[in-house]
């Protein structure tokens, strides 16, 4: 690895079956980690070697390890202990009291990877034996026996994310009725409650993101108003979906033609929802480009 390329951090995600790995790796991959799931502790060097020859593409790793390995299991915490030489490595260990775990794989209707001819709790205490030295030298434990999957996941993000990052990210988007409603989108607004600029001979050739058409729609009686109050209300529920690990949304911002009031008040109400702790704001124009 070359000096002027530091090490990436990696994170190593282990824990008990049943106590949500595979909720905190989806959380790390929208926190934009690289995952890899089952990987045997062996190839965690090769795999470091590989992220190191890629010149910092990859600068946050995250690599489940668990039982569903089997044998080669056992030299995890061999393998942690030499890699944490000279890089920043975590380990985070996911687990859960032994009730909660037998009722999570009935529910799901799946033996435990180390059950065999035995109970559940048969397998459990089996690998929580096995576990018993990594989760001793963890440095995070997440115990998820009171937790939900959007609790954890919202844990994850907490523990793991950049500080100031964004936790919801919405897509203000203009539209035009005309062209149909957009797909897969949260939240629908209709501004064709104002004059139309269209039908003003000096604006028609010109768009919601010039200042004449903007001035125009934003002198409409109830313009303001509307914008206003809308970011407003749309507080709450952005800060829900933050609550909620709903991490992206989509709001949709209709007028006839897409091209005039839609577009003033796209640019107008992502201004205003920038301002919520959080959330970061996207703009699109759908169909500003249409004739």
């Amino acid at each position: 690895m070359a000096d002027d390329q530091p090490a990436g951090e990696v994170l190593i995600v282990t824990g008990m079956s049943g106590a949500g790995r595979t909720t905190a790796a989806n959380a790390l991959e929208d926190l934009d980690w690289y995952v890899v799931d089952n990987l045997p502790p062996q190839m965690l060097g090769p795999l470091l070697e590989l992220t190191e020859m890629a010149g910092g593409a990859l600068p946050k790793l995250a690599a489940v390890v668990d039982v569903r390995g089997r044998d080669l299991f056992q030299a995890l915490p061999a393998v942690t202990s030499a890699l944490r030489a000279g890089r920043q490595l975590r380990v985070l260990f996911l687990d859960a009291v032994d009730d909660v775990l037998v009722r999570r794989f009935e529910s799901v209707r799946r033996p435990h990877p180390l059950q065999g001819e035995g109970t559940i709790l048969d397998g459990i205490r089996r690998e929580r034996e096995r576990l018993r030295v990594i989760r001793e030298s963890a440095d995070v434990i997440i115990d998820t026996s009171a937790m939900n999957i959007h609790q954890l996941a919202n844990r994850v993000v907490d523990l793991f994310s950049e500080e100031g990052a964004a936790r919801h990210t919405i897509t203000v988007m203009s539209f035009g009725f005309k062209y149909g409603l957009p797909t897969d989108v949260d939240l629908v607004t209709d501004m064709r409650f104002l004059p139309n600029p269209f039908w003003i001979p000096e604006l028609k050739g010109h768009t919601g993101e010039e200042e004449p058409v903007r001035d125009y729609v934003l002198a409409q009686d109830g313009a303001l108003e509307f914008i206003d109050a809308y970011a407003v209300a749309l507080r709450p529920v952005l800060e829900g979906y933050q609550r909620e690990n709903k991490r992206h949304s989509v709001l949709a911002v209709g007028c006839t033609g897409g091209k005039h009031r839609s577009v003033v008040t796209a640019i107008e109400l992502a201004d205003r929802l920038s301002q919520v702790p959080g959330v970061a704001v996207r703009v699109k124009h759908r169909d500003l480009g249409r004739e």
